[in-house]
């Protein structure tokens, strides 16, 4: 822990979030050296740059890429579910002298020695997103809530992603249907939509919504205003955290939001962004001008993120993170439990670790700006709070969960990564018959 994040979480008074990263950082990749701030700062060139293969990388680090490192990544792409998708503020904002352990480098760029093999009970579709799917890219769980995937498309793609199974194209490992922004799918949605009354809440997704068009952004959010029951959009993107230049730059996107935005509210209903930052390193001066042309404008911007390891699991990370969103007017909204998917058993943590981080978190700053720590359960059970199992086997990483008003009388469960429990418990879970004794245990303990 740095000294600076000691002070912070110990002096509330200390302004370490206030304090805003504006070096010219990327001119320390050798490529890069000589590109300017204005060049630096234009999404098409962000664009333009963005690094999409491990040569590239090589070709654009060179001295600065060791060959073992190099070869680390090259394996990382054989068994990686997601392709490599990064751009170059995320690229240049990693510890390039020390990647191996860097947040950001974990979160975008795989590599072999830390992958771990998937849990016994992983799913490819761990939300069960594809079974509650009414007609394609929708699908409706809650009574009032529908998510929509227009596009599978993202400025980054993250190792983490619950949607592995059809983002970031097919890899090595993993064949998938790409359908990319498919419009000609989108009418069935709002028709889903229209003779469903009880929906009033619509979250666009996928992918990412930073890769619709202007054009397209304007058609979705007009066809959904246009449906007297619908009353709240959100338009989820981690782009303001990977990719902050557009906001700054690309003002025919920025003007569609804020259209949408203000026509919304002219209707008495809510159209808001959901973003993406998971840890401080991601945040620079270039996102606090992001943000502050748009709250200017009035749009509103929530985060999620997800609980990582060796990303943002720890007290003072946390805080931090927590902190420096809310001084950018950002609303700290959740902080997910990692999804139970493959590829990702290395960067899960125990759910103990969701339940003291926001035991930790709670009372640092006020109660409107404190994330929700949830677990979203495997099966399709939604989100609860990471406090609220039925019944929790610590030892052997067991939580057994419940969700009345979304698929009553359904019983969940959520495991912690095996690497993390003791010997013995991870002798009991190598061995099929004994794993489900210990599941079905837990679900007798827990009354369910």
């Amino acid at each position: 822990m740095s000294l600076s994040k000691q002070v912070l979480l110990k002096d509330p008074t200390n302004t370490l979030h206030r304090q805003f990263k504006n070096d010219e950082f990327w001119q320390k990749i050798p490529a890069w050296s000589s590109v300017t701030r204005a060049e630096f700062g234009d999404h098409k060139w962000q664009i333009k740059n963005t690094l999409v293969k491990i040569d590239q990388i090589q070709k654009v680090l060179g001295p600065r890429l060791s060959d073992s490192f190099y070869r680390d990544m090259l394996g990382g792409q054989k068994i990686t579910p997601m392709n490599i998708r990064i751009t170059p503020y995320v690229f240049a904002l990693i510890n390039w002298d020390n990647p191996i352990d860097d947040p950001l480098r974990k979160q975008f760029l795989p590599i072999a020695s830390q992958s771990l093999p998937d849990h016994p009970f992983h799913m490819e579709d761990s939300l069960s997103e594809d079974v509650d799917s009414p007609v394609p890219t929708l699908t409706h769980r809650y009574p009032d809530k529908v998510l929509f995937l227009p596009t599978t498309i993202c400025p980054v793609y993250c190792n983490y992603c619950t949607r592995s199974r059809i983002i970031g194209g097919s890899t090595e490992s993993v064949e998938k249907d790409t359908y990319g922004a498919n419009q000609t799918k989108w009418d069935a949605v709002f028709d889903y939509i229209k003779k469903n009354p009880t929906i009033e809440d619509v979250v666009i997704s996928g992918g990412d919504a930073y890769m619709l068009t202007a054009k397209q952004l304007t058609y979705i959010a007009e066809s959904l205003l246009a449906i007297p029951h619908v009353r709240r959009m959100r338009f989820a993107t981690k782009g303001i955290a990977i990719f902050p230049q557009k906001i700054l730059t690309d003002d025919e996107w920025v003007n569609a939001v804020i259209a949408m935005v203000k026509k919304a509210r002219a209707m008495g209903k809510q159209a808001v962004i959901h973003t993406h930052f998971s840890s401080p390193i991601e945040i620079t001066e270039w996102s606090r001008l992001a943000m502050e042309r748009l709250y200017f404008e009035g749009v509103l911007v929530r985060n999620q993120a997800v609980l990582q390891a060796g990303v943002n699991d720890s007290v003072e990370e946390m805080v931090l993170l927590t902190r420096q969103l809310s001084f950018m007017n950002i609303q700290p909204y959740y902080i997910y439990m990692h999804d139970m998917v493959p590829g990702c058993e290395h960067l899960r943590t125990t759910l103990r670790t969701g339940v003291s981080l926001e035991k930790a978190v709670r009372g640092t700053t006020a109660g409107f700006n404190t994330p929700t720590f949830v677990c979203d359960l495997p099966g399709g059970g939604g989100k609860r709070h990471v406090a609220s199992y039925e019944y929790y086997d610590e030892e052997n990483g067991i939580s057994v969960w419940t969700a009345p008003n979304v698929k009553p009388g359904k019983v969940f469960t959520y495991f912690d990564p095996i690497h993390c429990l003791n010997k013995d418990a991870q002798a009991r879970w190598g061995e099929e018959k004994t794993r489900q004794e210990m599941v079905q245990s837990a679900k007798k303990r827990s009354g369910h």
